[in-house]
């Protein structure tokens, strides 16, 4: 009989890279909450339509890479494959239209069917900021300094840049959407079959093939910025200046879209060339159309999510953790004692490791295996005097110490 092993595109976080994992988290959240974002969740799966609705019937998360199943009453479900619907559908839901600006973070897993790869499985993690009812481009700033401050404390800014473009308002995104078909139409002998099936449909999306024929004809395709209105022009200018003035730097990348049509002006991304082909660890814009395509009253939003998995490759140095005390009891009659210690000692907020069995040479190799701090040891005639013995393992120095003061002894090491 062959052993059990995980499914295909999901993996097991174990301790070791737990520690990178809640790392990511912690520092996004303090990060997050310093901005004034306060953390939310939403269930992992949501009725199908949540997210067929706003990320379109057609895109490939929808038509190719959702898990979706039938509950029991016949109503289609979805694993979340992103937080952003999610997150729209609870501001709905919840009657928080009042309570703009909106300003949340989030952190959990994701599942897409796709291939998995370095830094992407099938079952992955993200974390996420939304500022949901602010129009404003101070919010566009707002939410990219979130992003750059995260980067920063986690170490990995020198590795990362800033890619920006605008999508302009609808009307700008009408007059090119016009120009993108005009384009297209002229090369549909050249097009791959999925480029074929989105010009008619959403032919920004073309401009996110993967496929080489397409790139070619996508280099000479026409730019967004040729195509904006002076309100759209004069936002992003705003936005740019904004960065420039919090000494954030960008680089413009007039390729740079988002294909759903609730997008708007700001799209951007912090790529990196660390982790090989998949570069974007942070991406996100503006889509203040997709409250209203889920049904609510017209509402601006703008966020980004961030790859766990991908930012946790990409740190060096992980703080420790908190190295443990480890209590030795020395023969039988200690042991009940020296669980009653660890006990308490736990209460008053330390670390404590005591092995459930073994003599004192192996208990003391499992404490120096565990990199432990210090030991207390207790043996029948500490317990006479009602002392133990605290033996600093960084120092190589033991000395006696009331029972009573042991808990102040252990907190006062370094």
């Amino acid at each position: 009989m062959s052993l059990p092993q995980p499914v295909r595109g999901t993996h097991d976080l174990l301790p070791e890279d737990f520690v990178r994992h809640v790392h990511v988290i912690g520092t996004a959240r303090d990060v997050a909450a310093r901005f004034g974002y306060a953390e939310m969740a939403t269930p992992i799966f949501e009725f199908t339509e949540v997210f067929a609705r706003t990320m379109g019937e057609s895109s490939d998360v929808v038509s190719k890479e959702m898990y979706s199943f039938e509950s029991r009453s016949g109503e289609s479900m979805t694993l979340r494959p992103e937080y952003t619907a999610g997150i729209c559908r609870a501001f709905i839901s919840n009657g928080l239209q009042q309570n703009v600006p909106f300003k949340v973070f989030a952190a959990g897993p994701m599942f897409r069917y796709e291939r998995p790869q370095k830094g992407r499985q099938r079952q992955f993690h993200q974390i996420d900021v939304e500022c949901i009812g602010a129009p404003e481009a101070k919010a566009d700033i707002e939410v990219i300094a979130i992003g750059a401050s995260i980067l920063t404390a986690l170490g990995v800014m020198k590795d990362c840049s800033l890619e920006i473009n605008t999508l302009g308002d609808q009307e700008s995104r009408q007059t090119y959407r016009a120009a993108l078909v005009e384009y297209f139409s002229d090369h549909k002998s050249d097009l791959s079959k999925d480029s074929l099936d989105r010009l008619g449909r959403n032919p920004l999306r073309i401009l996110d093939s993967k496929d080489k024929g397409d790139r070619v004809i996508v280099e000479k395709a026409p730019l967004f910025n040729d195509y904006l209105n002076n309100f759209s022009s004069e936002f992003f200018d705003e936005v740019l200046e904004g960065l420039s003035l919090l000494g954030i730097d960008y680089t413009l990348n007039r390729r740079l879209v988002r294909g759903l049509d609730y997008y708007t002006h700001t799209a951007f991304e912090f790529v990196t060339t660390a982790l090989g082909a998949q570069g974007a660890v942070i991406a996100g814009g503006r889509y203040d159309g997709l409250i209203e395509t889920l049904g609510g009253k017209p509402t601006p939003g703008i966020g980004w999510a961030g790859g766990i998995e991908r930012l946790a490759m990409l740190i060096e140095d992980v703080p420790a953790s908190v190295r443990p005390i480890a209590i030795i009891p020395v023969g039988d009659a200690a042991e009940a004692i020296a669980a009653k210690l660890a006990y308490q000692l736990r209460q008053d907020g330390l670390n404590i490791e005591m092995a459930f069995k073994g003599n004192v040479g192996k208990r003391m190799k499992r404490t120096n295996k565990l990199n432990a701090r210090a030991a207390v040891l207790i043996g029948e005639d500490e317990l006479a005097r009602d002392v133990c013995t605290l033996r600093d393992l960084d120092q190589g120095e033991q000395r006696e110490v009331a029972l009573l003061d042991i808990s102040a002894a252990l907190s006062a090491l370094d």
